[in-house]
């Protein structure tokens, strides 16, 4: 691990922008949001629109129009770069789709400024335009900010997001390993039962208050093209207030949690579970409760920054492995059976434990960990931004051969 080298985080603050503050964002979004929706007719019309093109035609753009001239040059420069990022990205990883047109009622605001496009003064966020924005200043920035968005969230509040620069907290000096299962009635089983995370069932209990306004919007809601009542626009932030909270505490545990497991252990294996196929099942509204993806990306970003050793083993087969001799079984375990029982050696345990332990034993015979990671490089290849993405070392799948050499 690296000690003594600085990092880059995100520091969040909650703005109080006034009605003129608040109609000067709005108008900037609805400039940034235009040239977002032109980036994307130039790709579907054939043309490849990189970076530097896109410049030009923004600059050509800018001489023909005074309401673009009114914007800030620096936010519609930012969104042209982020959907150049976004096109590249769509192109490396397979199947992710490209870039899609942002609608009015659907896109929410969000803005990016670097240190040419604002300030902060006297404690206030100062933007182009003579726009000046109190911050709320829960903790102070460790360093001077080098870039900013500014965005606004469900409930329409906004919020200020600074890119800053921090000295890294070395982490204790630990020895031990621990092996992570994903469930839903438990959302965390580890090989050590005192690193459990249970399931908290934070949305089940505002599911009742959830429901009632869903149904009050439901009653209220206007046929297509007819403006909502007003009980319909009180009603939905409501329901977006309740449903964001739950997600507040999920994330909070799931932070709380992961650190625990980081500063107590040196190597870390992950069941690499993708939760997404939950969502067509019986079990969509508790997987959603359990929130594993926050749990799993928390755990994962939060190990590589402290330099642990961070693998992700594929989850098939997993379950059918015995932990004690490798040996695999001959039939899959129907969701009933929360109990293992190895035919060969006899061997008895809970499932979801003799899951972690064989993720933990697979991953102990790789050599892989977060030490092999690379941060993110951004450079300009031809005119186009190129962005190399950190990688986790993944184990390949594990077969019959694989399983005897790693319990061998």
């Amino acid at each position: 691990m690296l000690l003594g080298v600085g990092e880059t985080v995100r520091y969040t603050y909650r703005l109080r922008p006034g009605a003129t503050a608040r109609g000067a964002l709005l108008a900037e979004w609805g400039r940034c949001r235009w040239l977002w929706n032109e980036a994307v007719h130039q790709y579907k019309t054939g043309r490849r629109p990189t970076f530097g093109k896109l410049s030009k035609l923004l600059t050509e753009a800018r001489a023909r129009s005074s309401w673009l001239r009114d914007g800030s040059q620096v936010a519609q420069q930012q969104t042209l770069r982020s959907y150049a990022l976004a096109l590249q990205h769509s192109f490396r990883v397979k199947g992710r789709g490209r870039p899609r047109p942002k609608r009015r009622k659907d896109a929410r605001p969000s803005l990016e400024y670097t240190t040419r496009g604002f300030s902060v003064r006297d404690r206030r966020l100062r933007l182009p335009g003579g726009v000046t924005i109190p911050v709320v200043w829960s903790r102070e920035l460790p360093s001077d900010p080098t870039s900013v968005r500014v965005y606004q969230d469900c409930l329409g509040h906004w919020y200020a997001s600074f890119v800053v620069r921090r000295d890294t907290t070395p982490a204790p000096d630990v020895e031990g390993a621990i092996g992570i299962d994903w469930g839903v009635t438990t959302t965390a089983t580890t090989t050590n039962p005192a690193y459990d995370l249970p399931y908290l069932g934070h949305r089940k209990r505002c599911a009742a208050e959830l429901a009632k306004l869903h149904r009050r919007m439901a009653r209220r809601r206007r046929v297509k093209g007819a403006p909502p009542s007003n009980g319909y626009l009180r009603a939905k932030p409501q329901a977006a207030k309740i449903a964001k909270k739950a997600a507040r505490q999920n994330t909070h545990h799931a932070r709380v949690w992961a650190k625990k497991i980081i500063d107590n252990h040196a190597t870390i294996a992950v069941e690499d579970f993708q939760p997404t196929f939950l969502a067509k099942s019986r079990m969509a509204r508790q997987a959603a409760d359990a929130a594993i993806g926050a749990a799993k990306r928390e755990l994962v970003e939060r190990g590589m920054r402290a330099g642990r050793k961070v693998v992700l083993v594929p989850p098939a087969h997993t379950t059918m492995t015995c932990s004690q001799c490798g040996t695999r079984a001959k039939h899959r375990l129907g969701l009933d059976i929360r109990i293992f029982r190895c035919d060969t050696c006899g061997h008895t345990a809970c499932r979801d434990r003799n899951a972690a332990r064989t993720i933990l034993a697979t991953a102990e015979r790789d050599r892989a960990g977060a030490d092999d990671v690379r941060h993110a490089i951004t450079s300009v290849r031809n005119g186009a931004l190129v962005r190399s993405e950190p990688e986790i070392p993944r184990l390949p799948a594990m077969g019959k051969r694989y399983l005897a050499a790693t319990f061998r």
